[in-house]
């Protein structure tokens, strides 16, 4: 059994099929919608041996030890501390099963914090968890044999609605940029547009992701 938890699992389940053909697939997340496939690829999916159901990620509906690998993708930026979702995994893994996930570091969108600490001394940018916080959390999970790298990938765009454009469209609007308590007023959110375009003079507006890969196994 292969389970693909949270964040886009339909889309997550058929790239886990066709790697293990020969596995039973299941995708999980606690939106539905995020579980459906896309229009092209709904036939197809459905004559998969993939399976799709509605479940949170720190309540797995999964027997203990009964699962070979589970993969998560983005599902850690929503925790405050991974360690209930990472001892849910270990619980459901066989021994020698496989963990492998994906999350993003403190250094994602290092821009806009800059940007608004310009502004006022307000936290306005996810605290992203930091990869050693995320190692010491699956050894206290009883995860063997943690394994992290890291990767900084910069995006570029021409304008900061095109920028903004591309976080509403990733679903991150909101997620990875923490709201104020009251409304943010115009001329403070004109105000951090501005130091952004500051770090870049004469060049397009880079945003910075820092993504996160590291995989663990079950005990023998």
């Amino acid at each position: 059994w292969v389970i693909g938890v949270g964040r886009g699992a339909g889309a997550g389940s058929r790239g886990l099929s066709r790697r293990y053909p020969q596995a039973r697939v299941v995708g999980m997340d606690v939106n539905l919608a995020l579980l459906a496939p896309p229009r092209r690829f709904r036939l197809p999916f459905l004559r998969s041996r993939s399976l799709r159901i509605q479940a949170d990620g720190l309540r797995l509906p999964l027997a203990t030890a009964s699962v070979d690998l589970v993969f998560s993708n983005l599902v850690l930026l929503a925790l405050a501390d991974p360690f209930p979702m990472f001892a849910e995994i270990a619980r459901v893994l066989r021994p020698g099963g496989l963990f492998l996930f994906t999350t993003l570091g403190p250094d994602t969108l290092q821009e806009f914090r800059r940007a608004w600490a310009a502004v006022d001394d307000e936290p306005h940018v996810h605290p992203f968890l930091d990869m050693h916080d995320v190692g010491d959390a699956l050894v206290r999970a009883r995860l063997a044999d943690p394994v992290m790298d890291v990767e900084h990938l910069t995006f570029t765009y021409a304008d900061f609605p095109k920028l903004q454009g591309d976080l509403r469209q990733a679903g991150w609007g909101n997620a990875l940029i923490a709201r104020r308590h009251g409304l943010t007023g115009r001329r403070r959110f004109e105000a951090m547009q501005q130091h952004y375009r500051d770090q870049f003079p004469g060049a397009p507006l880079g945003m910075t992701l820092e993504l996160i890969y590291g995989h663990a196994w079950a005990p023998d």
